[in-house]
């Protein structure tokens, strides 16, 4: 009986296998294994199929473009920090008062 089991469910692991991406079920997979919860699994494949159809992207590729989109946010801070005129100003201040330190120590 265990036998006739297990030839069924390769068999229809052999036809069927091709009907779904084949990574599309690792993610709840090791979701189960890992907290034995198959509600907690069946909601992390669910949520990631709810995500999919939404976007259109993936949930990886969603988080990949907002973390380009923060870092790419943050190097035009940057770049308008060390152009504007305040940090132009400050530095310039800072330079001046170092020189002047610097001539009473060689003195």
């Amino acid at each position: 009986m265990n036998r006739k089991k297990i030839f069924f469910g390769l068999s229809i692991f052999l036809f069927l296998g091709a009907c779904t991406a084949p990574t599309a079920m690792l993610g709840p997979a090791y979701t189960f294994t890992s907290t034995g919860s198959v509600a907690q699994a069946g909601l992390n494949y669910g949520s990631n199929q709810l995500i999919t159809s939404y976007t259109g992207k993936t949930p990886i590729k969603n988080l990949e473009e907002i973390t380009s989109k923060s870092l790419s946010l943050e190097k035009n801070i940057q770049k308008q920090t060390l152009e504007s005129e305040d940090f132009y100003q400050l530095v310039k201040t800072k330079i001046e008062s170092n020189r002047g330190k610097i001539k009473l120590v060689n003195q």
